[in-house]
């Protein structure tokens, strides 16, 4: 069984049995699409191929759309050379439910595969072509936040950008002068107000091009025209994570022999093959200046901004993001691995549950279009604890410091708005106390470990040194350099009040080789 297969012909159903294959007909869509594209993505990693492409699969399927999507990748040029090319641009997307079964689709939704990068020349040309296409609807995005970044080098280079961003807004000026015409930029990554991230990027390029001369101000104009170009928000979840060894054992007995794990000089990890949870979310603000492709039809919520803003607040400062956090630190802290196995540790179990349900809550934003009580249940009992998705608290705990202002610190501040008491939050500065308690580097037994990459670690990490694991008392008056810093909490947690409640806290998670299970006991038993 591979993949190429699939291009060749009818292929046999009784080898191919419990894989669900497409039901179009890949050379007309592909066709289509080549001549009058309407979707066009960048960013070829695996949340695109489990998610976007995946749903866009289920439309064909059902014989309502003619097109499928062209993806661009504008980092790491190998994914199209050894995950797409060698492939026909096929997938295979494996589910891995929480009930340990898994269900396995064949992804064809995805016509051609580019290089965004004008070294390569035909793959430019043809990403000219396609942004060029009047028929064009939507270019979207799953570059990661750092994708949007802007580096003033990169904007000195003129209509030459390096960096990904760049590229697509030369790409832009490329549909600006062939005759303007609308076109929605629609980010699908994973944060806060995504569509705003790629509006400014796009316009400090392109106000720097006007600047040198290098662009007419029609550009500008172009570009902040809402009713020709569109930035709308949106909010993705669906966990994706490295191809995984289990994985590809259970493939190996089907006889499907695409499944080697490809390793990138950039250290990108994917595979022929692409493993995801089963539970999936995209709340889009549906401000589209042409047309967009119905993918409403396979789940997707369009709605407004406002809608899509609380849906987004509601997961990353409430019913998913802390939780995920919180396990991430506790879980370096005492020797886990996978997230599923946290789900099987009483405190830590309890930590999240009380967590989430007793002091998050009361301030959660309710967006009407998902309950939230339905959504961290289904975290709870359905996504975290599922032993299928190999997902570790290491992976989580990358960049923590920049996590926690919006996961914790977000909460914090609407229990003041709101005039809560804050003595009612426990577990909350109990996981900000464990963030001293792992930046020592020390798990609970007393064997050093390294901290997740995070860009604030080397500063943040001298603020714990002079700190012990230690029985008995230790002065934890350095902690107040850490706790009072705005920028890793969002507040000032000692004008909030909870600076030295947090300290006491660390006091206790430093006592001693078991201090910190004695600790995460202690309060979780009590909340």
């Amino acid at each position: 069984m591979k993949l190429t297969d699939i291009l060749k012909g009818a292929p046999d159903p009784k080898a191919w049995e419990g894989y669900q294959l497409p039901k179009f007909d890949l050379q007309a869509v592909r066709a289509k699409t080549h001549d009058q594209p309407t979707w066009l993505h960048f960013g070829a990693g695996n949340i695109f191929r489990a998610f976007p492409a995946a749903i866009l699969q289920d439309v064909l399927d059902k014989g309502n759309y003619d097109r499928g999507v062209i993806v661009a990748e504008g980092f790491d040029y190998e994914i199209i050379d050894k995950a797409y090319t060698p492939y026909d641009n096929l997938s295979l997307l494996v589910v891995l439910q929480s009930d340990g079964s898994i269900r396995k689709k064949v992804v064809a939704a995805v016509t051609e595969s580019l290089k965004a990068d004008p070294q390569f020349a035909g793959d430019w040309a043809r990403l000219e072509a396609v942004m060029t296409a009047p028929s064009l609807q939507m270019v979207s995005f799953t570059i990661t936040e750092k994708g949007y970044s802007v580096a003033p080098a990169d904007l000195e280079r003129g209509l030459a950008p390096a960096l990904i961003m760049g590229k697509v807004t030369a790409l832009l000026y490329k549909r600006y002068q062939a005759g303007a015409f609308p076109l929605t930029l629609q980010s699908m990554d994973n944060c806060s107000h995504n569509g705003d991230k790629v509006k400014a990027a796009v316009l400090a390029y392109a106000g720097a091009w006007v600047k040198a001369g290098l662009a007419d101000e029609g550009f500008l104009a172009y570009l902040n025209d809402e009713s020709k170009v569109s930035f709308p928000w949106s909010m993705i979840d669906k966990i994706t994570p490295r191809p995984d060894a289990l994985v590809q054992r259970m493939l190996e007995k089907d006889g499907f022999e695409d499944r080697d794990t490809i390793l990138t000089e950039k250290k990108t990890y994917t595979a022929p093959f692409v493993n995801a949870e089963e539970t999936e979310y995209l709340v889009v603000e549906d401000r589209y200046t042409n047309g967009r492709p119905p993918l409403e039809e396979a789940g997707v919520l369009y709605t407004d901004r406002a809608t899509v803003d609380k849906v987004e607040r509601m997961k990353v400062c409430t019913c998913l993001n802390p939780l995920h956090t919180a396990l991430a630190i506790y879980g370096c802290l005492l020797g886990y691995t996978l997230i599923s196995d946290e789900m099987k540790d009483d405190d830590l179990r309890g930590l999240i549950t009380k967590m989430g349900y007793a002091e998050a809550m009361p301030v959660v934003v309710d967006p009407g279009v998902l309950k939230p009580a339905d959504f961290i249940g289904a975290v709870l009992n359905k996504r975290l604890p599922n032993p299928f998705m190999p997902d570790a608290p290491q992976r989580i705990a990358t960049d923590t410091s920049q996590k926690l202002p919006i996961r914790f610190g977000e909460t914090i501040k609407a229990y003041r708005a709101k005039g809560l008491d804050l003595d009612d939050l426990v577990l909350v500065p109990l996981v900000l106390a464990g963030y001293a308690r792992y930046l020592k580097g020390v798990d609970d037994v007393g064997n050093a470990f390294t901290p997740s990459p995070d860009p604030l670690l080397a500063e943040l990490q001298p603020m714990v040194a002079g700190l012990e694991v230690k029985e008995g008392a230790q002065d934890m008056g350095c902690l107040k350099a850490l706790y009072s810093r705005k920028d890793v909490f969002a507040v000032d947690l000692y004008e909030a009040g909870l600076g030295e409640r947090i300290e006491a806290m660390a006091a206790e998670l430093f006592a001693g080789p078991g201090a910190v299970r004695r600790t995460l006991h202690k309060y979780v038993s009590a909340r």
